[in-house]
């Protein structure tokens, strides 16, 4: 029974969504948050558009972080708000469970197309958390289908970001996530990194060194072939701090999968969507997975959802090569909701009218340049990028990881810039309609913040 000296909520069509009247900031427990000092030190959006946000106080603040590295076709885009709102009134719900809609067949469609040759088979999902879950459970149903009942062992990378299920958790590897659920899934083994050799301050991908697959052989050599579905990497690891991959690596790894008939799959929640300059990672590099995970930028962030695309082999050897009946036991009430499906198509209609993903192509080598700029300041030890992603990483303050990265965060928001940091490492991903102009202004605070920081 509701408390008595609680107000009563106000109407949903009374609410003001740009007002801070009435607003608690109790209850909601907040994702990755420091929420003790949060409740004491709020920041918040109101609204936003284009390339800034609003803060409560009514101060613009400019996205250099796509907001959570998916909004990719900038903020309050009418056209997928639009779409949204039509799809909403039109169809707010079908089940795609036995039955379907129209908007998810022609999503998966129009995401089919630009995926690399062969890669046309779309399962939705909800984020990207659920993405790597899915794609991990396709791998094993893989392998069953074919009869291949002794490949269990799924293989991941430290410091990889494969969201917060468990299946994800487990063939992640950064420790802050997992060290806290014991209950992780059972057979999962690591390959090293990619940074333990790299360069600092090496412009776009680090230089030959795909010898650092050759790790997957030593794994290989010791559970057995026989035992190993998949291998799952991010051809650009984003959450740990932005670590570009060496020349060779991504197409090692496909060489020694595919020679010991192992699934690869690419985490491309953050890649995917224009963030490299092309549709996909696999397409930039050169390098066709049999899965590809997907989200964030799938809608521009305005609607959770997630796809995963897999090769038509593996939807083939699953849906084929399964008794009469459901073939693949998965799958999420929202999988394919009509109003993301209609964010997706918007979304996607936006990228090739505007030319985003070319425009952020062409943006490329002006954005490292003022990345590395930052080399000469303070505390920078490191300055990583490609396409339209950067790593600035600074030297972490005695006793204290991640301190004077949060500070940067903190000093860049009340400045009027968005930035992401993990650990001691600010990690920037603007929206991909940036211009050369702001990504002047982006990196021009940036520099003064870190001229000024302790």
């Amino acid at each position: 029974m509701a408390s008595q000296t609680q107000p009563p909520a106000a109407a949903p069509a009374s609410i003001d969504f740009a007002s801070m009247d009435g607003v608690d900031l109790d209850h909601f427990w907040m994702p990755f948050t420091n929420n003790r000092f949060f409740k004491q030190n709020p920041r918040l959006f109101v609204a936003a558009s284009d390339m800034h946000y609003t803060t409560a106080d009514g101060r613009q603040v400019l996205d250099a972080t796509a907001g959570l590295w998916c909004v990719n076709a900038g903020h309050g885009r009418a056209a997928i708000t639009d779409a949204v709102t039509r799809a909403a009134q039109t169809l707010d719900f079908a089940p795609t469970f036995q039955l379907g809609h129209p908007l998810a067949f022609r999503l998966a469609s129009d995401v089919a197309r630009i995926m690399p040759a062969g890669m046309d088979r779309v399962f939705f999902t909800n984020s990207g958390s659920e993405s790597a879950d899915t794609a991990l459970k396709m791998a094993l149903a893989y392998h069953h289908a074919r009869g291949d009942h002794t490949r269990f062992r799924l293989i991941g990378r430290q410091r990889g970001y494969h969201g917060t299920n468990f299946g994800g958790l487990s063939v992640g590897g950064i420790g802050g996530n997992r060290r806290r659920f014991v209950s992780q899934v059972w057979g999962v083994d690591h390959l090293s990194h990619t940074h333990g050799q790299a360069v600092r301050f090496c412009r776009g991908m680090q230089p030959g060194n795909g010898a650092l697959a050759e790790e997957l052989e030593e794994l290989v050599a010791l559970h057995g072939p026989e035992t190993i579905a998949a291998v799952i990497v991010e051809p650009v690891a984003g959450s740990t701090g932005v670590l570009v991959p060496p020349q060779g690596y991504l197409q090692a790894l496909r060489d020694i999968t595919r020679k010991h008939g192992i699934l690869l799959i690419f985490d491309e929640v953050i890649t995917g969507f224009g963030r490299l300059g092309k549709a996909t990672a696999a397409e930039y590099f050169g390098v066709t997975p049999d899965i590809i995970t997907t989200a964030k930028g799938l809608t521009n962030g305005t609607v959770p959802m997630g796809a995963v695309i897999a090769s038509r082999e593996v939807h083939d050897t699953v849906v084929n090569g399964s008794p009469e009946g459901i073939e693949f036991y998965h799958g999420y009430t929202y999988s394919g909701h009509p109003v993301a499906a209609a964010a997706g198509l918007a979304t996607l209609g936006l990228y090739r009218e505007e030319g985003l993903f070319e425009n952020a192509a062409a943006l490329a080598a002006h954005w490292e340049a003022a990345a590395h700029a930052l080399a000469d300041c303070p505390h920078v030890i490191d300055v990583r990028n490609l396409g339209l992603v950067a790593g600035i990483e600074l030297a972490p303050r005695d006793g204290t990881v991640g301190a004077r990265a949060m500070e940067a965060f903190h000093r860049a928001f009340d400045a009027g810039l968005l930035i992401r940091v993990t650990g001691d490492i600010i990690a920037l991903s603007p929206p991909l309609m940036i211009s050369a102009a702001q990504i002047d202004t982006i990196f021009g605070m940036l520099r003064e913040i870190l001229n000024d920081l302790a």
